[in-house]
């Protein structure tokens, strides 16, 4: 179970509140942005991955 105290931004991202989050567990990764904390999205470790590929080639 995740719960606040686990979700992470990047250490570029400064003192603001204009980021990306993630909580990563055993089976999942959530990601959600710091100011509009709800919906969340919600990625299973394969897909997740598949996810950070296809950034990292733009």
């Amino acid at each position: 179970m995740i719960n606040d105290k686990t979700w992470r931004k990047s250490t570029h991202s400064g003192a603001g509140n204009n980021c990306v989050e993630l909580a990563v567990d055993r089976t999942s990764t959530r990601v959600r942005d710091s100011k509009r904390p709800e919906p969340q999205l919600t990625f299973g470790e394969r897909p997740f991955r598949a996810f950070l590929t296809l950034l990292r080639q733009t």
